[in-house]
């Protein structure tokens, strides 16, 4: 079982969890982080660190759309060790819905 990063990191893309997270398995795109889900260790600290809320366990039905989408983009992005600055708007997004539809395939820069 690995944690997968949902749509709720869209546009907020905090990075709290990225400073807990032991094994270093979050990489950033232009508008949100993802897991690798094979060097996810299912330790679990990431989940209660995200202030969008964004983070949930492969199980959940949450998911379910957004577990292929991590493992992909995980191999395209660059690897995230340390937190950096969220968006200047990331708190007018968090708690938003439906934001699938903003998903920017570009890699953070």
């Amino acid at each position: 079982m690995a944690y997968v990063v949902t749509d709720g990191c869209i546009r907020c893309k905090y990075m709290d969890c990225v400073s807990v997270c032991p094994v270093d398995c979050f990489y950033a795109g232009e508008n949100m982080l993802v897991i690798q889900p094979d060097e996810c260790i299912d330790c679990g600290v990431c989940e209660p660190e995200c202030p969008a809320a964004a983070i949930v366990p492969d199980t959940d039905p949450r998911a379910a759309a957004w577990t292929a989408l991590n493992a992909e983009y995980a191999a395209k992005w660059p690897n995230i060790t340390e937190k950096g600055a969220p968006p200047d708007d990331a708190d007018a997004w968090n708690g938003k819905g439906d934001k699938a539809a903003l998903f920017s395939p570009v890699a953070s820069s």
